[in-house]
């Protein structure tokens, strides 16, 4: 693919981004490959979703193909040197209330996995991990999922070193914030220009910008009069908030061995609601169950959800709604026991979503020379490792047709109301005196 005459500039440092520019060095050690990214890569902060205190590695999955490929991860989480210092084989409990634990079972049978993997009874669940979860909400639960080969990941430790190890097999960082994509007279993309004036140029642009992308897209049509570049509904910038308690002693102590633990709900009820272990520091974290837009004018007459217009998108800035929000999560996962732990650290992420929770990896047909890896809609960074293998493989062609057809930018997409992890409310009326998550 790569030749003396091709360039790859990636818009965005999390793990499309990397995961991307690594694959590309490593297919061809001698390509132009410029990651391009508001932060630093080993900044304390940064607004990538991607970069956080852990997250989720997981292969369950109701839909079979992101089974298939989060299992393709795994693989990698568990063998190569490179990943396997920040995977940690926990097991999670999933508290089912729909089919979503026979589906994953099937699709594992199907692909022919075998995997220290069961589904149980209510009864039988709240005894198991010495009762860790009896005080869990089973309300309207119908069986739990217990697969001890899943478990998390330290995140941002894990993006630094990817990044790290990309850079010194040749890709270059550049820490920049971007205003517009350019296009040439004939109407392709020839590069970037920064929010400082400055120009960037390839002969491939990868927009990797997560929840970024739709503004960027609305800027840069206004810029070029090529109103196609527009994400429109295709793209939906969402947050969510996630809060962590500081355990010791006893405490910790307990809580030390646990799984990851998932609420999950149906479409009527709102976004499935986890529970993370211990870090090596003793922090607790779980998320909320609120995903919510930021719909703002970004342009005269062009209303659309984007990050708050802060550098660090206000992640810090986190309403009192919205810490109810993950104190309810504790509540769900441990009732009473958790009722006095302190929640000493809050952060909203902010990632893209598309209807059908699907990416999108594909060119951009209003442009040649630009293409899209990105809308991870929460579950990308379990992708972490095989992410760029597919993206090459869309540069190339070559991706399959059913993986063409799912990350295309044009298809058809569901109803959104049938996401369960879909942004239904927005960040100024939880943020507002009367507001009810």
């Amino acid at each position: 693919m790569a030749s003396s005459n091709e360039s790859f500039l990636i818009i965005g440092a999390g793990v499309f981004g990397v995961s991307t520019a690594y694959h590309l060095i490593k297919r061809d050690p001698h390509a132009s490959v410029t990651l391009v990214d508001r932060d630093p890569f080993d900044a304390d902060s940064r607004v990538a979703a991607s970069w956080d205190w852990n997250k989720v590695v997981r292969a369950d999955y109701e839909d079979f193909v992101y089974c298939q490929l989060a299992l393709e991860a795994q693989d990698v989480f568990r063998t190569d040197p490179l990943w396997m210092p920040h995977f940690h084989e926990t097991g999670v409990y999933w508290i089912c209330r729909n089919d979503f634990a026979k589906d994953v079972v099937e699709n594992y049978k199907t692909l022919g996995r075998k995997a220290d993997i069961t589904v149980v009874p209510v009864h039988v669940a709240r005894k198991m991990y010495d009762g860790l979860f009896d005080e869990a909400d089973y309300t309207g639960v119908k069986e739990v999922l217990v697969n001890k080969t899943s478990g998390w990941a330290a995140a941002g430790d894990c993006l630094r070193a990817v990044t790290r190890k990309a850079m010194e097999l040749g890709v270059r960082y550049e820490m920049a914030e971007v205003a517009t994509v350019l296009l040439d007279d004939s109407g392709s993309c020839r590069g970037v220009q920064t929010t400082t004036g400055g120009t960037l140029t390839a002969s491939h642009v990868i927009l990797c910008a997560g929840a970024f992308t739709p503004k960027l897209l609305e800027l840069s049509a206004a810029r070029s009069g090529v109103r196609d570049l527009r994400a429109g509904p295709r793209i939906v910038a969402g947050g969510i908030t996630t809060g962590i308690a500081q355990l010791d002693g006893e405490s910790l102590e307990r809580f030390a061995s646990m799984p990851v633990g998932f609420q999950g709900y149906t479409a009527d009820t709102g976004a499935f609601i986890g529970s993370l272990p211990p870090t090596k520091d003793g922090e607790l974290k779980w998320w909320g169950q609120t995903i919510f837009k930021n719909t703002v004018e970004v342009l005269p007459g062009r209303l659309l959800s984007a990050p708050p217009s802060e550098r660090d998108y206000g992640q810090g800035k986190v309403c009192e709604r919205l810490k109810e929000d993950v104190r309810h999560a504790s509540h769900v996962f441990f009732g009473k026991r958790g009722a006095d732990w302190k929640l000493e650290k809050h952060r909203i992420c902010w990632d893209a979503f598309t209807t059908s929770g699907d990416f999108i990896i594909s060119p951009h047909p209003a442009a040649k020379g630009l293409y899209l890896a990105t809308c991870g809609s929460f579950h990308g960074f379990k992708f972490f490792p095989v992410l760029g293998k597919y993206v090459l493989q869309m540069l190339e062609g070559s991706l399959s047709d059913e993986l063409q057809r799912k990350w295309a930018w044009d298809r058809e997409r569901p109803d959104p109301r049938l996401n369960p992890e879909w942004p239904r409310v927005e960040l100024a009326e939880l943020r507002g005196p009367s507001s009810k998550l």
